[in-house]
């Protein structure tokens, strides 16, 4: 009988280790292949559920407004010029005025430009029997763009950092006179990994703008890169790419069908080169665009990346704006000959500049108006066969009371008007709860006037719940792709960034990162770390939107990603 005892103990015990062995080899096997985030994924609506069942939602009553049908004039969200700082000071009544790039009149290894200015206007030359000095203003090539083909602001001159916008003021009717080709040689670039750099070579031969459209066409790479009505890399590159699929006709059929495919698999744009810089860093993406300059001044790139040049060169050319007296113009030439100067150059080597002198252009100069409608057939074809579906989120607690919720009102509706017909638009606002005040649809003229509606009938009062907010919207954006698989997902969060009531980030991040919804944040008088939180966990863009320049920072964010 002790035997047969000690036999049914065993046997038990080894059912027991044959059954264990059975459920965790199921278990494992199950799990094989997917990652931490794909496994978190099958329980992410159940969450996502029983978040929303906690808060206190309700639905607005739709309200139609007044709407203005006349296209977006930038011009009229530009805000006043000196939002954009004076690098350098005239010394003397006699001068001009030059708008320059940012990487050449901003601080150290972007101060090139600045050093020899202030050099030039200790030297007291003569113009006209008197002492002649220059002024420089920073401000970003695409912006200072904006200002002079707007007429808003024109200055004396204009160094963008490369030709295309020199192309573009000129088509708008300014009058334009190239006085310098080059002030400083600089190029933009491709920047890939080592590793996806020698797998492309391997396959195509060679690295350049066409071999990357047909890898990226084939979603054989990650690319990202910047936007092409503000970024000098940006245009180029939208330009260089059409031109891979016909150099002959930058907007023929066949141009944009290969850009239409190629774009289909483009998974970042950047609204700014800072921002294709940190999403860089996460090792996201095989390659991006970049200029040279930059990329010798940045140590998180020395090792582990290749650079391979493209497109116009970046040679920083120096025009006349404007009907200018014989004088202006003799000081602006002067400036130009003063800038050539062996030991200036020198000192641009140190910064960075005149490195790849022997690249030349791959393509010639293009006309104005052909950039023009480059521009405008990239923003109908940026997002390929994906209309968006994106939720605005604004913040109406009670400490947006007053300017801040002007301002918010004022940015949104200016803003919309850079909102693409094709894409879907809902609304929620919260504080101590959360209000649907308008269900996503599509942004045809009726959801547009409920949308100026439901922005004019904001109020500010009570506590802040954010990230309550943030899970209506996810909410609402959930139910939209089970109905339309095929749309991408954006949410806007409009707040000034504290929060005190209803969920926090970090009951909610993890949806964040499942869904992958990239969360855009603009701060009015805002803690903007807070809010720079929430879009970096998935690499979204933060903007600190100040008094002056908050609607001309959202109509460029949502020309960008709408």
């Amino acid at each position: 009988m002790a035997s047969k005892g000690k036999a049914f103990v065993v046997l038990a015990l080894i059912a027991i280790v044959v059954f264990a062995l059975v459920y965790f080899g199921i278990s494992l096997t199950s799990n094989l292949g997917k990652t931490d985030t794909q496994i978190s994924s099958e329980d992410a609506a159940k969450q996502l559920d029983k978040l929303y069942k906690n808060i206190s939602v309700s639905t607005a009553e739709p309200v139609k407004g007044q709407i203005d049908l006349d296209p977006a004039d930038v011009g009229d969200s530009l805000p006043d010029i000196s939002k954009f700082p004076v690098s350098v000071e005239n010394t003397t009544d006699q001068f001009v005025e030059i708008f320059s790039s940012t990487e050449k009149s901003g601080t150290d290894m972007d101060g090139w430009l600045n050093e020899v200015a202030t050099a030039f206007n200790q030297a007291k030359i003569k113009v006209n029997g008197k002492t002649a000095s220059v002024k420089i203003r920073n401000i970003a090539s695409g912006t200072g763009a904006d200002y002079i083909r707007s007429g808003k602001y024109v200055p004396d001159a204009f160094t963008p950092s490369n030709e295309l916008w020199g192309e573009m003021v000129a088509a708008n009717g300014v009058q334009t006179k190239l006085v310098s080709k080059r002030l400083v040689g600089n190029v933009a670039g491709i920047v890939s990994t080592q590793a996806k750099y020698d797998e492309l070579i391997a396959e195509y031969g060679s690295l350049n703008v066409k071999t990357l459209t047909d890898a990226i066409a084939n979603n054989q790479v990650a690319m990202g890169y910047t936007d092409p009505f503000a970024s000098s890399t940006g245009l180029n590159f939208l330009v260089t790419s059409l031109a891979t699929f016909d150099s002959q006709e930058l907007l023929g059929e066949k141009a944009v069908q290969g850009f239409e495919k190629f774009q289909a698999n483009v998974p970042f744009l950047a609204s700014t080169t800072l921002q294709m810089r940190e999403a860089a860093k996460t090792g996201m993406l095989d390659a991006f665009v970049l200029e040279y300059q930059t990329y010798v001044n940045a140590a998180d790139f020395q090792s582990g990346y290749v650079f391979t040049p493209f497109g116009v060169r970046h040679d920083s050319p120096l025009y006349a704006l404007g009907k200018l007296s014989k004088d202006k113009q003799d000081i602006i030439q002067k400036f130009a000959d003063f800038v050539a100067q062996d030991k200036y150059q020198k000192t641009a080597e140190e910064k960075g500049f005149n490195g790849l002198d022997d690249y030349k252009s791959e393509m010639d100069a293009v006309n104005g108006k052909t950039l023009a409608s480059a521009q405008k057939l990239w923003k109908e074809k940026k997002d390929g066969s994906k209309p968006i579906a994106a939720v605005f989120v604004a913040d109406i607690s009670g400490s947006m009371g007053g300017e801040p919720l002007n301002r918010l009102k004022e940015s949104l509706l200016k803003g919309q008007k850079f909102l693409g017909r094709n894409n879907s638009i809902g609304f929620v606002s919260y504080s101590s709860d959360v209000a649907i005040n308008l269900p996503i649809g599509k942004y045809d003229t009726n959801q547009q006037s409920m949308f100026v509606g439901a922005i004019n009938s904001l109020q500010a009062s009570g506590g802040t719940a954010t990230f309550d907010g943030i899970v209506v919207a996810m909410k609402m954006l959930q139910d939209e792709l089970a109905a339309n698989p095929d749309v991408k997902p954006l949410i806007f969060v409009l707040s000034d960034g504290e929060t005190n009531e209803g969920h926090s980030l970090k009951d909610i991040k993890g949806l964040i990162e499942t869904y992958k919804v990239p969360i855009y944040t603009i701060g009015y008088n805002a803690n903007i770390k807070a809010l720079q939180s929430i879009s970096s966990i998935n690499e979204a863009a933060s903007i600190n939107a100040d008094t002056e320049d908050v609607v001309y920072k959202i109509g460029n964010l949502l020309n960008v990603q709408m």
